[in-house]
């Protein structure tokens, strides 16, 4: 009975240090501090004054992180005021080459796709029906001139013996008439000429204004007449080019403003990602009605192209400068966050606390935002590390190229 007892003490002595033990090995695993990788973090340093230097978790008084953070000072800057719109480039004049006489084409002179300037030969139409034509004219011409000059010398020869009472004055009117009527059909000959000059000249088919051409619409050898409706190119002015946008409503009383007191609004065009500038020009034109469909309005500027960088119906995107600001403070757009009051800042103070300060924005340029009301010249707002920050938070201020410790 006593062996019994002993087994039964012994039993329960060894389990109970054994829960010890696996009580202990828990408690080391689970306090222990660990770095971010699940390597064991030792707790001092070789100097054993604690955590390693430039940890960003290293507790303040308070017993809260302190966290690192960027920070910029609040500048002042002259900012322009732009207007945004989406537009399509449109030709200046855009001119559809047709014939003006029917006949065989037989030349076509020019290169598909290159640039001519007005009057430049195009093509040729076979040129002989015409030519005939005005020979028969001009001969019918001489004709009628022969006539009326036969007619005004008996004029003058009745005209003689008129003075001499040899003939009856009668015989006098009667020639005059019909001096007259030689004159009227001389006058009908010379415009019947005239035309047959202008049917022959219509065979040649020149350009009728510089510009760009498109591709060949008819070959050589076909019977082309003047009442063909897809003529035989198109000719696009490019130089200089217009771009047609559209802006908001609301924004027309401001243009509108400007326009009348003569102001010169520059017109900038992008391409369609917005971020590569083609071309600078100015607005020529506002359209006279507001489309009610999408409550916004037509608006055209011109842009010289010399470098052909905008192209017919190409999409670009439009910026006019309204305005200027001037020494309006301005701050990156990546210190700018959004709460339930609206937009707002964390500003660092001298003691390397943040706080919180509401921010009525402006205009963007680029990267940059304008600061109507919050902020003053030189205040130091956060731009990088603000995802762990609130109000009165004791922060690091480091340099854009600053890379902590590796622990």
């Amino acid at each position: 009975m006593k062996l019994e007892e002993n087994k039964a003490r012994t039993f329960r002595w060894r389990t109970w240090l054994f829960l010890v033990l696996i009580a202990f090995v828990i408690a080391y695993y689970v306090i222990k501090p660990l770095n971010s990788d699940g390597t064991e973090k030792p707790a001092f340093t070789k100097n054993g004054e604690g955590r390693q230097s430039g940890d960003t978790d290293k507790p303040d008084k308070k017993g809260k992180g302190i966290s690192t953070v960027t920070a910029e000072p609040v500048l002042l800057a002259d900012v322009p005021v732009y207007l945004n719109g989406l537009g399509t480039v449109t030709g200046l004049r855009t001119v559809t080459v047709k014939s003006r006489v029917d006949g065989e084409l037989l030349r076509v002179l020019y290169k598909e796709g290159s640039m001519v300037k007005a009057g430049d030969l195009l093509a040729e139409i076979d040129p002989r029906n015409f030519q005939i034509q005005l020979m028969q004219v001009q001969g019918q011409l001489l004709r009628d001139e022969a006539l009326l000059n036969n007619a005004e010398l008996d004029l003058e020869r009745y005209k003689t013996l008129l003075a001499q009472d040899s003939i009856a004055a009668q015989q006098v009117a009667t020639q005059e008439s019909l001096v007259k009527q030689y004159q009227g059909t001389v006058a009908t000959d010379k415009a019947i000429v005239a035309n047959a000059k202008l049917q022959l000249s219509y065979t040649q088919i020149t350009a009728p204004i510089s510009g760009r051409l498109g591709l060949r619409l008819v070959d050589q050898g076909n019977i082309i007449k003047a009442t063909d409706a897809t003529g035989l190119a198109v000719i696009t002015q490019i130089q200089p080019i217009s771009v047609v946008f559209t802006l908001p409503e609301d924004a027309l009383p401001a243009v509108m403003k400007s326009l009348n007191v003569g102001k010169t609004l520059v017109v900038e065009a992008f391409d369609r990602a917005g971020k590569n500038k083609l071309a600078d020009g100015q607005l020529s034109a506002i359209d006279n009605q507001i489309d009610i469909n999408t409550g916004t309005v037509k608006l055209k500027s011109q842009f010289a192209n010399t470098d052909g960088a905008l192209f017919v119906n190409q999409f670009v995107n439009t910026r006019m400068r309204m305005d200027t600001l001037h020494s309006i403070p301005v701050i990156p757009s990546s210190s700018v966050q959004t709460g339930e009051k609206g937009s707002f800042v964390y500003v660092l103070k001298d003691d390397q606390t943040v706080t919180v300060r509401l921010v009525k924005l402006g205009a963007v340029d680029g990267e940059k935002v304008v600061v109507l009301e919050g902020l003053k010249e030189k205040e130091l707002v956060v731009i990088d590390g603000t995802d762990k920050l609130r109000e009165g938070a004791k922060v690091k201020r480091v340099t854009k190229d600053y890379a902590p410790p590796q622990r």
